[in-house]
C-alpha cells in the first residue's frame, strides 16, 4: 500500500500547488505522511456530512475541491464546526487534501469535467494560462455543441445532466436564441463576463450569478446565461479526479479503492416557485 506522502506527490503532479491563486489555501490540511492509504474519497466540500461519510467508508484520505480554512484560523476547537471536522478526521486517521484553483486551471481541470458532463466539445481555455506553451491550461473553457439548439434546450440539457439541487438552473436571455458555442466555468463565474463577451460565444454556463452583473450583461449583448448551483457545476470534477487517481494507482500497482461522494453539499435545501405579489 502507498504512503500518504506518495499519494499526495501523485496528486500534486495533477494539480501543482504552485499554480493555485495567491489567496487560495490548497494542499494537505490533516494527515500523517507515513500513514498507509488504501481508500480515497473525493468530494466538493469538507463539511461534517462528507467527513462522516468518509468515516463510514473507512477512507484514509479525503480529497476536496473547496478548502477547509480559506482565511486562516486561531482555533480548531471542536465547538466550532470546522474544528469538529478536524477532530473527526484526526480521531479516525483520515487525511484531508485540497485542490482548488490549481484544479480549476489544470489540464484537465474543473471546467473540462463540467463540459464533459454536458457532452460539449472543448476548444480552448476561456482565460489561458500564460505559462502553458501548449495553450491547454487556464480558467474556464470555450466549447462547441455537436449541433445547434435553443438556449432553452441547452438549459434543459444542463438541468438534466448536472446533479439535482434545490436551485435547479436559471436562464437569462432569449429562450429561442440558437446556441452553437458556449463558455463554461465551474463555480462562481460572473467575474469573467468581459472574457466571455470577448470570446464571442452564444451562451455562458456557470454558477453564483448576481443581479447587477447579469442585468448589465444582458444589456450589452444577446449572450444567453445559464446559472446552475455552485456545487453542481464542480461535482463532475470529483468523478474526473477519481478516474485520474485510479489510473495512477493502476500504473503504480497501488490497488487503491477510489470513491466519489454522492452527498449533496449544496447549502440550499428547498425551492419554491414564486407566484409573487402584484407589482
Amino acid at each position: 500500500m502507498p504512503r500518504l506522502s506518495e499519494v499526495i506527490a501523485a496528486l500534486d503532479t495533477l494539480w501543482p500547488p504552485e499554480r493555485a491563486e495567491q489567496w487560495d489555501a490548497v494542499g494537505t490540511v490533516v494527515g500523517e505522511p507515513g500513514a498507509e492509504v488504501t481508500r480515497v474519497l473525493f468530494a466538493v466540500d469538507p463539511v461534517q456530512d462528507v467527513v462522516d461519510e468518509a468515516v463510514r467508508l473507512g477512507a484514509d484520505l479525503l480529497v476536496t475541491h473547496h478548502p477547509l480554512y480559506l482565511r486562516g484560523t486561531t482555533t480548531v476547537a471542536a465547538g466550532h464546526f470546522k474544528g469538529r471536522v478536524v477532530h473527526t478526521l484526526i480521531k479516525n486517521d483520515i487525511a484531508l487534501h485540497v485542490a482548488h484553483t490549481n484544479a480549476d486551471t489544470a489540464d484537465p481541470g474543473v471546467s473540462d469535467a463540467l463540459a464533459g458532463a454536458l457532452d460539449l466539445r472543448v476548444v480552448r481555455p476561456l482565460v489561458p494560462d500564460a505559462t502553458d506553451p501548449a495553450g491547454r491550461r487556464g480558467l474556464g473553457r470555450i466549447c462547441e455543441l455537436d449541433h445547434p439548439e435553443t438556449l432553452a434546450e441547452f438549459a434543459a440539457r444542463a438541468a438534466k445532466r448536472l446533479p439535482a439541487t434545490a436551485q435547479g438552473v436559471r436562464v437569462a436571455g432569449d429562450p429561442d436564441a440558437l446556441v452553437r458555442t458556449v463558455a463554461v466555468s465551474g463555480g462562481s463565474g460572473d467575474s469573467l463576463f468581459d472574457q466571455v463577451r470577448a470570446a464571442g460565444v452564444d451562451a455562458f454556463l456557470t454558477a453564483d450569478l448576481r443581479h447587477h452583473p447579469v442585468s448589465e450583461a444582458v444589456q450589452h449583448t444577446p449572450l444567453g446565461l445559464v446559472d446552475a448551483a455552485h456545487w453542481a457545476t464542480e461535482w463532475p470534477w470529483c468523478e474526473q479526479a477519481a478516474a485520474q487517481l485510479d489510473e495512477i494507482s493502476d500504473r503504480h500497482g497501488w490497488d487503491l479503492r477510489v470513491h466519489v461522494s454522492k452527498t449533496v453539499t449544496d447549502p440550499w435545501s428547498s425551492h419554491h416557485d414564486s407566484s409573487g405579489a402584484p407589482n
